[in-house]
């Protein structure tokens, strides 16, 4: 029987943090997610409205339930808000006798206390006794131990004091800490991880976006890789790049504080293997029409994709090395990968910024047969003229936006004229590779029958 991890906190009615964002976390790591319910909020991306705590005995029972069926290895808690609840699962909780991440939820992101009067002494009494880790934001370690954080030092004193009353380790997340630590980068997120013999910051780049649910997202995404045997530092690292991706995914779905996207990871690595699969498609098309050859131009062709959303050259996939002529045949020189044309990218993300749904380009030789087929079949046309650049600009980057401006539209071919040192060239614009190239193979069978 496989091991299933269990969170206990409270429900969040916008779906985006408390066990609502546990159990989505749970799932795109890929661990079996079970849930008790220690109180239900009326809460949104504006704030919380109103809390209801759930009946001792309810909660009980719950725990009961998933014990009895359920082989469980780890556990987390989060928003618990009474002392009776917090009473009664760090008691279940010991008697279960699995290992516990403790996330001292107080308040929500989105404002608004979660925890009743009086149960902080509850939460440090009972609870973190139990926890192998606890991981406080600045402002829950200030409240559970007094120390006021300013900088590293103090935050490695807060999560002694925390290793000090009963927790085996400590990781203060770095989400607010460098708006108050000297020395950080404006653009760099720690989170500080403690236990009684050692202390390990770990860092990454910060990211924008919307963080809503964000500290049940780190504690959830903690929990589940320890529960896949990762050590502790190895399991925080994880968890902080989860988190981080959770943030720059965020979606803005109401009027407030955008919630973390979980599944951001999962859609990203399934639309790169769809880009992948797209462009492997459309080369093995290209490779095997005999007419495709008397297309490429003499620096060689290429075809590359994007991810929906790209950002960056590193979003856009391409050929490595081109496709070049070789006989009566075109050759791939290399593989397909993501990065490997500035070129292609910089058609693609611009042609993305008038329109998202054209993710996909490749470039072929200019002729006046080909732009003659491309009107007869209807394909929109437009071009721009590399005597009207302007300094400093990337030629293709500011030729794919020329071009588009001049047609008020993304057009299906771009071309150009060329200049010094620069040959003549076609590019082909639109939603997948596989699209791209069938307009380049009709448009090679077409000026092959003439």
């Amino acid at each position: 029987m496989e091991r299933s991890v269990l969170t206990v906190g409270g429900s969040d009615s916008g779906g985006g943090a408390g066990i609502q964002a546990d159990l989505k976390t749970f799932a795109a790591l890929g661990v079996h997610g079970l849930s008790v319910i220690a109180a239900v909020t009326a809460q949104n991306t504006l704030g919380v409205r109103r809390v209801f705590p759930v009946p001792a005995e309810m909660i009980a029972a719950q725990l009961d339930a998933v014990a009895e069926d359920f082989d469980i290895s780890w556990a987390k808690t989060g928003m618990l808000f009474s002392p009776e609840a917090i009473y009664l699962v760090a008691e279940r909780l010991r008697a279960l006798h699995c290992s516990v991440v403790v996330d001292p939820v107080i308040a929500a992101e989105a404002g608004g206390s979660l925890i009743a009067d009086g149960a902080i002494p509850a939460l440090v009494e009972e609870l973190i006794p139990v926890a192998s880790v606890v991981t406080p934001n600045i402002f829950e370690a200030e409240a559970i131990t007094g120390v006021r954080i300013c900088d590293m030092e103090s935050a490695r004193d807060a999560a002694l004091r925390i290793v000090e009353m009963g927790a085996r380790a400590v990781v203060v997340t770095g989400g607010h800490l460098e708006c108050r630590a000297a020395g950080l980068q404006a653009d760099e997120c720690v989170d500080l991880l403690v236990t009684e013999d050692e202390s390990a910051c770990i860092s990454g780049r910060r990211r924008s976006g919307g963080n809503h649910g964000v500290g049940c997202t780190y504690s959830a995404a903690l929990t589940a890789y320890l529960s896949m045997g990762m050590n502790l530092q190895e399991a925080a690292r994880h968890a902080h790049e989860f988190a981080a991706q959770s943030i720059e995914m965020s979606r803005p779905v109401g009027h407030g504080a955008a919630p973390v996207d979980q599944a951001a990871c999962l859609r990203g690595d399934a639309e790169r293997f769809r880009v992948i699969s797209s462009l492997d498609h459309a080369v093995s098309m290209l490779k095997e029409e005999l007419t495709f050859v008397g297309l490429i131009p003499e620096v060689g062709s290429n075809i590359g994709m994007a991810i929906p959303g790209a950002r960056s050259e590193g979003d856009v996939a391409a050929v490595e090395g081109r496709i070049v002529r070789a006989g009566r045949r075109a050759h791939v020189s290399g593989c397909i990968r993501f990065g490997a044309s500035r070129h292609i990218a910089r058609i693609v993300l611009t042609a993305m910024r008038f329109d998202p749904g054209i993710r996909a380009a490749m470039n072929i030789r200019l002729g006046e047969d080909l732009l003659s087929e491309a009107s007869r079949m209807g394909l929109r046309v437009s071009s721009f003229d590399r005597g009207e650049e302007p300094p400093g600009e990337s030629t293709m980057s500011w030729g794919t936006a020329r071009a588009i401006e001049r047609l008020g539209a993304v057009p299906d071919i771009i071309w150009d004229a060329g200049g010094v040192g620069k040959e003549p060239m076609i590019r082909i614009l639109g939603r997948d590779a596989v699209s791209v190239a069938t307009v380049a193979i009709m448009l090679s069978r077409a000026v092959g029958k003439r």
